[in-house]
């Protein structure tokens, strides 16, 4: 298939309006409680969260930012939560890659909302799989209250940071944290179990009850300073470790402290000297369909990523509705397994694929998989997938056995995985293709994703269908208008739901990024990586 100028051009224009809207979005973000807010922080004498970041960062290098999109369109009710509250991403200090968490207290004073919580421990689940320093830039005012049901107890929540803190140091991960402003009650213990801690002066404070709950509790009256200031922790109790005179100076110490932190050895996957290829990443937009229900090759996606658009597919002429094959990728050696959309011409007619897993293409991914673990190359998902296939004869010939097995060889995998959902990622098709659920070291989506258990308009004509079979039953008369409102309702809300903007909100994925960006993206995942170890891969009961 090779689509026409004009047809390239409509896909171009219609994904680049996508992008812009993604731009948009992350503009208003990036102003997280507004500009108000912004200028009080900055009558304080403090540094915005952002703000932080850049200066703590190299010049001119580098920042994957984490859950940009973490907190969109939930807790209006509560004047909403931009970026959860904390600006996360992987960063460059003094040429060593780290994972930096800065408190945003334009957001509720930096309060923490239950996505701030799964944000933190998603910061702190990829430094502690690849082996990375965390640092910490901390300005928060503690649990949200009013939510502190949905943030406090559980697993999942707010304590599991703490013991994270724990973990990361016992792996010999590097922790710094930098108390910036309020560190009060439990998130008292975030920068005090970390390695080194540092604290600005007059607008640092830390302590396990400030003094309005000191004066209730204890009858004792005490100001904040006193209390738990930098003077008070750097020269009385000893809790900190460095005093800094203001935000500029901290960060100029913390890249300091980077500075000498000691190499480590490396996890060894394969690098040469990086190639563009031959066919430019800028071209990607216009060979992904405006209606992402049209057939297209992703042969055309995967020459536009791989250095000299040099691919060595694996298996070629069977199960083709997914492609597997060895490429580099910034001069990283990459097995990609990536799902086709294309229509063919067999021996039985013609044949779309339209992104569903079949058993031949389960049992050639499942070994493939299983190849990369061997030859410990990391892994590459790119996601368009509508699922398993279904139907009489799929089950007579063992698909739920083959995707199982395709499962499993995931499920299993030791080597890094990166997953990109470029369109639709249906139903137990997400699964086998390394969804959130399997671990990827990074999941990031395309504007064009779509992640749900199934398509808006299947689920719409399943649900209503079986609405209108409870009719019948009742002896009730379905009424056609009726039907169809039901019918839009339910698509609209499903539609809804699989957007990348919900699935970025949730932290279903880390990012959205822009396609043009994508080798960018997997060079440093892998980098990333490469800080890590790999164990010994087990594939399990794998039936062949």
């Amino acid at each position: 298939m090779n689509p026409s100028e004009v047809e390239r051009n409509v896909n171009e224009d219609a994904l680049l309006l996508k992008m812009a809207d993604v731009n948009r979005k992350l503009e208003k973000i990036a102003l997280g409680g507004g500009k108000d807010k912004i200028r009080r922080q900055h009558e304080e004498g403090k540094m915005t969260a952002r703000e932080r970041v850049e200066a703590l960062l190299d010049a001119n290098s580098t920042f994957f930012e984490i859950g940009a999109f973490a907190g969109y369109e939930m807790y209006e009710e509560h004047g909403g939560c931009p970026a959860g509250g904390v600006i996360a991403g992987l960063g460059y200090i003094e040429g060593r890659l780290c994972m930096i968490v800065a408190n945003d207290a334009t957001v509720k004073a930096g309060a923490w909302f239950p996505i701030t919580g799964k944000k933190n421990l998603r910061a702190q689940e990829i430094a502690m799989e690849n082996r990375i320093p965390i640092i910490y830039l901390v300005d928060s005012a503690g649990v949200y209250l009013p939510m502190q049901d949905e943030i406090f107890p559980d697993k999942e929540h707010f304590g599991r940071i703490f013991r994270n803190n724990a973990k990361i140091s016992s792996m010999g991960i590097p922790q710094i944290a930098a108390i910036m402003g309020s560190c009060v009650a439990g998130g008292a213990y975030l920068p005090i179990m970390s390695d080194e801690a540092l604290i600005v002066e007059g607008t640092g404070s830390i302590f396990l009850a400030g003094p309005y709950l000191v004066k209730a509790a204890i009858g004792e009256e005490v100001d904040q300073e006193v209390l738990g200031g930098a003077r008070t922790h750097c020269e009385i109790s000893g809790v900190t470790d460095y005093k800094m005179p203001d935000d500029k100076t901290c960060l100029e110490t913390i890249r300091k402290l980077v500075s000498k932190l000691g190499k480590r050895e490396r996890a060894g996957f394969d690098r040469t000297d990086s190639k563009m290829p031959q066919f430019s990443s800028a071209e990607i937009p216009s060979y992904i369909p405006d209606n992402m229900a049209k057939p297209y090759d992703m042969m055309d996606v995967i020459n536009r990523l791989v250095d000299d658009s040099d691919f060595t597919q694996y298996k070629e002429g069977y199960g083709k509705s997914i492609i597997c094959g060895y490429g580099r990728i910034d001069g990283w050696a990459v097995g990609i397994v990536a799902n086709q959309r294309l229509v063919v011409k067999s021996a039985q007619g013609e044949m779309q694929f339209g992104g569903v897993i079949y058993s031949d293409s389960a049992d050639k991914a499942t070994r493939f998989i299983l190849n990369c673990n061997q030859k410990k190359i990391p892994l590459v998902f790119i996601h368009d997938v509508t699922g398993f296939m279904v139907g009489k004869r799929s089950e007579h010939g063992g698909i739920i056995k083959d995707g199982a097995k395709m499962v499993n060889a995931v499920a299993n995998s030791t080597v890094p995985k990166f997953t990109i959902v470029a369109g639709h990622s249906f139903g137990a098709g997400n699964y086998a293709m390394c969804g959130k659920a399997y671990d990827p070291r990074l999941i990031v989506a395309w504007p064009t994703a779509k992640i749900a258990v199934m398509g808006g308009t299947q689920a719409a004509k399943v649900l209503t269908q079986i609405q209108v079979s409870a009719l019948k039953k009742k002896g009730e008369k379905p009424d056609a208008e009726a039907e169809n409102a039901l019918f839009e309702k339910i698509r609209d809300r499903y539609d809804n739901q699989t957007s990348p903007y919900y699935a970025a909100a949730r932290l279903w994925v880390d990012a959205i990024i822009d396609p043009r960006k994508t080798r960018e993206f997997i060079s440093l995942g892998i980098e990333m990586a490469d800080h890590g170890i790999v164990e010994k891969f087990n594939p399990g009961v794998i039936q062949t």
